[in-house]
């Protein structure tokens, strides 16, 4: 039970980021749930693969509870969804099932880089160039492609790489989280799938597991994240709008700085 009241919390917790950011909650998940499969002593080669799929999992139940919330508010453009959506699904597929074999470190250097550079700019108040638009379908694939795999790789939902991207294209911030949390959907199914087949065939899982989706974490966690991901949509339509790109920017470092913690530990 001790374990059922964890899982509890923490989906509680991650769903309100993802709601109110965009986010999936993934770089608050995987450590987390690493140390909870550490203490059931689950294969020590496997707990971070369990971690990152049961994490992907949970993004699908998060982000369908997110984007009907911002929907409502009429937050989502759903023409920019169904264009990136493409890009993302083979971006997070192929992110899954390299995980075990591409070298992150590099790539994770060039993320917390990239976040950082963004967070600064929406600190200090710097907007994009106003002629700036959202990309041809070329550029849309390549964006969604590139996000598919760096959200599946470090399992989040996308929206720290998609809200600033949207940002920088000039779109809404209200909107471009609720459509973050609209491509959240996309970037759970390709990723879940992908790491699913990877962990098909593994025969030291725990039990209750499908491939890498330990699904007893998977109750637990997307059972509370979808009762709070509504609460964190709300509060986006109630808070100030300076206070929130405030927010956003630091929970932006915040995400950031426990990438690279992870990536040079």
């Amino acid at each position: 039970m001790e374990w059922h009241l964890a899982y509890l919390t923490l989906g509680a917790l991650t769903g309100f980021l993802a709601g109110l950011f965009g986010v999936g909650g993934g770089l608050v998940l995987v450590p987390v749930l690493l140390m909870l499969f550490d203490a059931q002593h689950f294969a020590a080669e496997h707990t971070l693969h369990l971690a990152l799929g049961t994490s992907m999992a949970t993004i699908i139940f998060t982000s369908l509870s997110s984007l009907r919330k911002h929907n409502q508010h009429g937050a989502v453009n759903w023409q920019i969804v169904r264009r990136i959506t493409p890009g993302i699904l083979f971006g997070t597929a192929l992110g899954a099932l390299l995980a075990s074999s591409i070298p992150a470190r590099g790539l994770g250097i060039f993320f917390t880089l990239f976040v950082y550079f963004v967070a600064a700019q929406i600190l200090l108040g710097k907007n994009p160039h106003p002629s700036r638009q959202l990309p041809g379908a070329a550029g849309m694939t390549l964006a969604g492609t590139f996000t598919g795999w760096v959200s599946s790789l470090v399992s989040i939902g996308g929206g720290a790489i998609i809200v600033p991207f949207l940002i920088w294209c000039n779109v809404p911030l209200r909107h471009a989280i609720g459509t973050a949390s609209a491509i959240g959907f996309p970037i759970a199914i390709g990723g879940t799938l992908g790491y699913i087949a990877v962990g098909a065939h593994i025969e030291t899982l725990p039990e209750l597991h499908l491939g890498y989706v330990y699904l007893p974490a998977l109750f637990w966690v997307s059972l509370a994240s979808v009762l709070t991901a509504p609460l964190g949509a709300k509060t986006v339509h109630r808070i100030q709008m300076e206070l929130l790109r405030k927010l956003f920017a630091v929970l932006l470092i915040v995400l950031a700085t426990k990438l690279l913690w992870k990536v040079f530990g």
